[in-house]
């Protein structure tokens, strides 16, 4: 996968999103200025980057965000760097929002066979006291984040939002929910992963139940503050489906959620339980989130998806969740990431509305003089 396309970003040219050759060529190559053919509008390179209209140097903004991606506290860049912490974060809020992006194209529009996902939500706490959720999800067989939502309640419309999320990154077919003991999930579970059935009759269609779908609960029992026992329940599909979606060797269990609320609480300092960083916003903490994400998904090597090279020496060949995936083939660094151009839908061109225009005779066609 190429991470850098060019391609024109013009909402009003046939070719918005195309990155074929032939159709950009160079406007000027001093400024790094390129022009489309088809509209004839330039742009700068770093266009749809998080690059873009910055004025400082490009080696220390990206610096900076590999820096708040892997843990660095805010107030130890912005006394190293000499930075405003506004700049900082209007620098973080803008690398989210790009990762988003990425996200959505790389992962949630792109279905998969995910075969066993976990979920899990975070207790975050901001300031003012001020009380948030994060609902995180994981494909277990690639460690690939799905993507997590963010309420100010823990409520079904938090597990509604989860679920639509990990609906999309999902092909029909055997597929193995696990969550914990909280029954909101069971019931957007059963209601997301259904399927209209059309029969050309008017009104809303019916709506079909996946058959192969398998959904688990682990119940974590407490006895004065301290875990005791746990408890493995099957909400819905039999033994055998369940046996033939487990990883050899394993019982039903959330432990790839939980290391990956250790990994987020780690590198997320807002995340800490007990931190004098708390955030005020949550446009930020979302943002932080998919920075992340992207960033765990596209640039972190899981030592667990590590293979050994096909010539039989004893050497290991890293790998990323989104390696393991199929979404990429070579380990993405930041700079990568933060300078990967997601491009536009295809352009579409208007409806036209009103009667269609007359036919005009063509002049080939033309009657002969008598």
């Amino acid at each position: 996968m190429n991470p850098q396309p060019l391609f024109c970003s013009n909402d009003a040219c046939p070719s918005r999103g195309c990155t074929q050759p032939g159709n950009i060529v160079v406007h000027d190559s001093l400024k790094q200025r390129y022009r489309c053919k088809t509209c004839g509008k330039t742009f700068t390179a770093r266009k749809g980057t998080v690059l873009y209209r910055l004025q400082t140097q490009e080696a220390t903004v990206l610096l900076v965000l590999a820096l708040l991606a892997y843990g660095c506290p805010l107030q130890a860049i912005v006394r190293a760097f000499g930075f405003d912490e506004r700049t900082v974060a209007r620098w973080q809020k803008k690398a989210g929002q790009h990762c988003q992006g990425v996200h959505e194209r790389l992962v949630q529009d792109q279905p998969r066979d995910l075969g066993f996902v976990q979920a899990d939500e975070l207790r975050v706490k901001l300031q003012k006291r001020l009380i948030v959720w994060m609902a995180l999800a994981i494909q277990v067989s690639t460690r690939l984040w799905l993507g997590g939502v963010i309420s100010v309640s823990r409520d079904k419309t938090l597990m509604a939002r989860l679920v639509a999320k990990v609906k999309a990154c999902a092909l029909y077919g055997p597929l193995l929910l696990v969550t914990d003991g909280l029954k909101s999930y069971v019931a957007a579970w059963q209601k997301a992963f259904r399927t209209p059935v059309f029969t050309g009759k008017p009104g809303r269609p019916a709506l079909l139940a996946w058959p192969e779908i398998v959904i688990g609960q682990v119940v974590k029992q407490y006895q004065k503050g301290h875990v005791v026992g746990v408890a493995h329940r099957l909400i819905q599909g039999s033994k055998a489906q369940l046996e033939a979606l487990l990883p050899a060797g394993q019982v039903l269990n959330t432990a790839y959620i939980e290391r990956l609320n250790a990994t987020f609480r780690q590198r997320l300092g807002s995340l800490v339980r007990r931190s004098r960083g708390l955030l005020r916003q949550t446009a930020r903490l979302e943002a932080g989130m998919y920075l992340l994400g992207c960033v765990y998904n596209f640039c972190t090597p899981h030592q667990s998806l590590r293979i050994e090279q096909a010539d039989g020496r004893r050497k290991w060949v890293q790998r990323t969740p989104a390696m393991a995936a199929g979404l990429t083939d070579h380990l993405w660094t930041v700079a990568e990431l933060l300078t990967y151009r997601v491009p536009p839908w295809p352009f579409v061109p208007p409806k036209r509305r009103g009667r269609p225009p007359k036919k005009q005779p063509s002049q080939g066609l033309a009657s002969a003089p008598t």
